[in-house]
């Protein structure tokens, strides 16, 4: 049985959430408590297995090869990927089943956290982590059935400039819900996609009429 990856992203950090954090609050570098380690296990029977014809994620794509779930201060339980960025979730996605429907423009703004089918957990419960086909064939993690992703907006690791954004994005906890702790004061728009080879997209203060 293949096995399946995790990647979890704890975020929490100097963010345009004046009520949440003060400017120039850094979490990545406080004090918060300690995840405590899970095992990664081999996927669950229900977990989705890669079709026969299924696309090997592409050599230049990202993967995401851990998730961490951590408590951090204000934002409180998020999860983190392998370089500290905070994941998120989509309000117009589904996870009964399981269904991404952040494709192309979209996408760009919120890169899902794809796999190879072997992340490592670290805080985060094997029986929450699935995997979802996308369109073009890549496997993109769950959480709690929930597809995850990043946000460009959030210039390095330990930011959730993301939360709250269209009203529809949320930093996840380690179980696929939405953690709504510290939320913004009004809806914050996404920052625009990405110029053509540009990866790093539009400066997140700009707020941008892109709808995602």
């Amino acid at each position: 049985m293949a096995q399946m990856k995790r990647t979890v992203i704890v975020a929490s950090a100097m963010v345009a959430l004046t009520a949440c954090a003060p400017a120039g609050y850094d979490e990545a570098n406080s004090s918060a408590a300690e995840p405590v380690a899970v095992a990664a296990a081999e996927a669950s029977a229900s977990a989705e297995a890669p079709a026969a014809d299924q696309a090997p994620p592409p050599a230049d794509v990202r993967l995401t090869d851990q998730l961490v779930g951590k408590k951090v201060a204000r934002m409180g339980n998020v999860v983190i990927d392998q370089d500290g960025w905070i994941l998120y979730r989509f309000d117009k996605d589904s996870a009964d089943p399981p269904s991404s429907n952040c494709v192309d423009k979209c996408a760009q703004v919120w890169p899902p956290a794809l796999t190879d089918g072997n992340p490592q957990l670290q805080g985060v419960s094997d029986d929450k982590i699935g995997t979802v086909t996308r369109q073009d064939g890549t496997r993109q993690i769950t959480i709690g059935g929930w597809p995850v992703y990043r946000y460009i907006g959030d210039k390095k690791p330990g930011q959730w400039k993301g939360q709250g954004v269209g009203g529809t994005w949320f930093v996840v906890d380690p179980n696929g819900k939405k953690n709504l702790t510290c939320l913004p004061t009004g809806t914050p728009k996404a920052v625009a996609p990405p110029a053509s080879g540009d990866s790093a997209g539009a400066e997140s203060g700009g707020g941008s009429d892109y709808t995602y």
